[in-house]
């Protein structure tokens, strides 16, 4: 997920998406932690992205 694309979403999309994200990392950890997660490089990507969606609702002024 781009900036970019972010950027354009309105503030509640972006606490929509925020919260989808959290619950998929919430997921990936379980799965880590009963070593059911195969690729162990989308937690750094769903971290990403949750920071990048933060920051951009930072930008808007919508601190959660």
């Amino acid at each position: 997920m781009k900036a970019s694309e972010l950027r354009t979403k309105t503030v509640a999309e972006l606490q929509d998406e925020l919260l989808s994200l959290v619950k998929a990392l919430f997921g990936m950890r379980m799965q880590l932690a009963t070593q059911q997660l195969s690729n162990h490089s989308q937690l750094s990507k769903v971290r990403r992205d949750i920071a990048r969606v933060k920051t951009v609702m930072k930008e808007k002024g919508a601190q959660r």
